[in-house]
């Protein structure tokens, strides 16, 4: 891994690598994890309250994050500085790299960033996460050690005032290797509601992380969004952690073809190891 990389679990830290020596194929990222702002940027002219909500960070992801990487022996890799700052999971020529607005929120500081300020945030907290992520995916991929790469977002249960009614969504391009299986298992469970591509799709630009390191190297991948009022707590967050590690162990690596996983798909199997 690269020298240098910030691996505790410390507030000034801007990324955090757990268990970068793990066994099982799963690389395991949260791209949302924290709603930290570094004392040099105070809240960005917010209420302190307005920290808490979604505008700042995905609340329940990084504890749900946590608890599968235990679960399946998997790396997880953690920004550990508030999106508001700036997003972890967008390219950076990206509008909402750095938003103005987030929801119905406006965030004055945000508006008229100068070009070293932008630079220097970006040096700040997405360039490490991203070196991160790669590190761990090179020293994996030259060990010959299977690698599918798995985001865990949560999302807000009312989008301006539209009802949400999906209790999870897996998010995915046409490479189904990894999100057709999870859908299924998911819509099998009795009460959940499933969300194929909802409530965002990768044309949403929120697939910046995985189509930079799995895409790229046709890694399997897929990103899942959980509604956040289902892991508010530690009881919620246990549930859907168990749910989704159990679902993702039973998975091996896929080495099937797009129209394979699509025929897997409509006939409801589950690739299993």
């Amino acid at each position: 891994m690269t020298a240098g990389l910030l691996t505790e679990r410390s507030e000034t830290a801007p990324v955090r690598v757990g268990n970068p020596g793990a066994a099982g194929p799963f690389v395991l990222i949260c791209d949302h994890a924290s709603n930290h702002m570094p004392h040099e940027y105070g809240t960005l002219g917010l209420p302190e309250s307005e920290l808490s909500r979604h505008i700042a960070w995905d609340p329940g992801a990084a504890p749900v994050s946590r608890l599968m990487a235990e679960r399946l022996d998997a790396v997880l890799v953690e920004s550990a500085i508030s999106r508001l700052i700036v997003d972890c999971n967008r390219p950076l020529d990206a509008p909402d790299l750095m938003p103005a607005m987030s929801e119905t929120t406006a965030i004055l500081a945000n508006r008229s960033i100068a070009a070293d300020e932008r630079a220097q945030r970006i040096a700040l907290a997405h360039a490490p996460f991203h070196d991160a992520i790669e590190a761990i995916v090179m020293d994996r991929l030259a060990a010959g050690q299977p690698t599918m790469i798995v985001s865990i977002h949560s999302f807000t249960p009312v989008y301006r005032g539209v009802p949400r009614p999906w209790h999870v969504g897996i998010i995915h391009d046409g490479d189904e290797r990894l999100s057709a299986p999870m859908i299924d298992a998911l819509a099998a469970i009795e009460g959940v509601v499933v969300g194929d591509n909802q409530p965002y799709a990768p044309a949403d630009r929120v697939y910046y992380s995985l189509e930079r390191h799995a895409r790229s190297r046709e890694l399997p991948c897929a990103m899942i969004e959980i509604r956040n009022d289902e892991i508010g707590d530690a009881a919620g967050q246990e549930l859907w952690a168990g749910r989704l590690a159990a679902i993702l162990s039973g998975i091996q690596e896929p080495g099937v073809t797009k129209r394979e996983a699509r025929a897997n798909r409509e006939k409801g199997t589950i690739l299993r190891a």
